[in-house]
């Protein structure tokens, strides 16, 4: 074993010296159940989170669920069936705000779900209550509101700002108010564990389209977090490409605003701290063809050199 350790120390030196660095290990893993921003049901807003190593998820919304997990098993990511997956290994949600393509497959999966927690700001707390889980509207699966209530969902309102343990993950989560056509709140969450972090922005536009300061707020509190290499990365919505008019953007980035958000967070985190910082583009809206032009937009105006990732159906990504 002694001779193993002193091999190893030598092939490490050997290669520190030719320039050839070890890999960190991978912090946290994420697992995409839908990735786009509208015409595909089956592929919505959702995001499985856990630390390295461990089957303890959070999902980020929930606008598909059964279908992305269903792509995942197959893809052999899980080596369990879906219904173990949506069972067991999704300990809570963490819902941005309540537009359908954030949160439609919870609902729909909500009668063959387990107990768990749902993670947002009050005001999202609140359209569930009164407007989805509701015995008019579907059935009243949450810890409030009509009666009778089935309490299979318990709703834990988040205070911005303030770190709120995630049950049952080791994880916890930090709430940031994110305008989503001004005055509508959408919510950046950002997820600990082990001093190693994850940030996950629902819908939001621009501070300067949204005559906002909650991006630059946010940047502000995650640069530090950069710097010291802490933060793994960020996934973040660009819905259109640049020829959509900003009258008709409803809140969202596109391919130019996302960059010079990005400039913004750069100029915070210090010289060169952006290059091949990972960044997750999400939400992209299909129809019309825009995918293609967004991505091209995007790789022509990369000028901090970020790792853009576009992240597909049931496919693993590690940080």
């Amino acid at each position: 074993m002694k001779s193993l350790a002193k091999a190893l120390i030598i092939i490490l030196s050997i290669c520190n010296s030719i320039g050839i660095k070890a890999q960190p290990k991978p912090a946290f893993k994420v697992v995409p159940l839908g990735v786009y921003g509208g015409s595909d049901e089956s592929n919505l807003s959702a995001y499985m989170l856990a630390p390295a190593g461990s089957d303890a998820y959070v999902c980020l919304d929930a606008g598909t669920l059964h279908a992305g997990i269903e792509r995942a098993v197959a893809n052999r990511v899980f080596a369990v069936p879906a219904d173990t997956v949506l069972k067991r290994y999704i300990k809570g949600y963490f819902i941005s705000h309540p537009h359908l393509d954030h949160l439609a497959g919870m609902i729909i999966n909500s009668p063959d779900d387990a107990p768990k927690s749902i993670y947002a700001l009050p005001y999202t707390i609140g359209v569930l209550r009164d407007n989805y889980f509701t015995w008019k509207s579907w059935a009243n699966f949450g810890s409030e509101g009509d009666k009778p209530v089935l309490n299979k969902y318990h709703y834990e309102p988040l205070v911005p700002g303030q770190k709120t343990p995630v049950t049952n993950t080791g994880m916890t989560v930090q709430a940031f108010v994110l305008s989503h056509g001004n005055p509508y709140e959408s919510t950046a969450f950002l997820v600990e564990h082990n001093g190693n972090y994850m940030l996950y922005l629902g819908d939001t536009g621009s501070d300067e389209v949204e005559k906002s300061t909650k991006l630059r707020e946010l940047w502000e509190y995650v640069a530090p977090l950069i710097r010291n290499k802490s933060l793994k990365g960020i996934m973040i919505e660009v819905s259109f490409p640049d020829e959509q008019p900003l009258k008709s953007l409803f809140g969202h980035l596109t391919p130019h605003l996302l960059m010079q958000e990005m400039t913004v967070l750069g100029k915070l985190a210090g010289p060169g701290a952006m290059k091949s910082f990972p960044v997750v583009i999400t939400h992209l809206k299909p129809a019309g063809g825009h995918i293609s032009a967004i991505k091209k937009q995007l790789a022509v105006q990369n000028e901090q050199a970020l790792k853009l990732i576009f992240p597909q159906q049931g496919h693993l990504l590690q940080f």
